[in-house]
């Protein structure tokens, strides 16, 4: 394992139909949905899970042991948390602090980007050598990716989740807290309809 003292956080919601990939239901409908956020998980955990950078834990909501998250688990050799916190951020604040009492740097990410992978992910590692966080930003101004050696939950509190002011708004915090950091390659999340061509393309050129 390249960083065996390292964390990845992979935050996953169950599939639940009518409650992930809201947006994606005028084009697939709830079934269609819930099951394009399932293969996404599976895809980002396998793809992680393949090229053995750091030990990685599966942060889940509702409930661990809701499928798939068992049998993800099962299969890559996973450690399954249960989200805890009233919000995104309460959540993301409360599994960094706690992972980092077993490792440090941590990565979080979530399952909405299929390029990230692993060479992704070990840049943000490599890259923070000497600096306090890593910073992966989405095309659409949120973050594919954040990377801590310290936790931080000013970072996650009263923040404007699922806009396009996350990553501007997240930058702004760090430089607050005299942090320095390092800014990898934007990246696309999967998201909206117009995103369903590009991830047809890049099936067909993957496959």
């Amino acid at each position: 394992m390249r960083h065996p003292d390292a964390r990845i956080l992979i935050f996953a919601k169950a599939p639940e139909p009518d409650r992930v990939k809201t947006r994606l239901i005028p084009a697939l409908g709830p079934q269609g949905a819930a099951e394009l956020h399932a293969g996404l998980l599976a895809e980002t955990v396998a793809r992680l899970a393949a090229t053995r950078i750091a030990p990685i834990e599966l942060w889940c909501t509702p409930d661990p042991q809701a499928e798939p998250f068992p049998r993800l688990a099962a299969q890559h050799g996973l450690a399954c948390y249960r989200q805890q916190g009233a919000d995104l951020g309460e959540r993301m604040a409360r599994a960094a602090a706690d992972a980092l009492g077993r490792g440090a740097p941590v990565v979080l990410v979530g399952t909405d980007c299929p390029l990230l992978d692993g060479d992704y992910v070990a840049s943000a590692i490599e890259a923070m050598v000497g600096e306090d966080a890593a910073l992966g930003p989405a095309a659409d101004g949120g973050y594919v990716l954040l990377g801590l050696r310290r936790a931080a939950p000013e970072l996650f509190a009263d923040m404007p989740w699922g806009t396009d002011q996350v990553a501007a708004r997240t930058r702004e915090r760090m430089g607050m807290l005299g942090w320095r950091w390092a800014e990898l390659p934007a990246l696309w999340d999967l998201d909206r309809p117009e995103d369903l061509a590009r991830y047809a393309v890049l099936n067909r050129v993957g496959g």
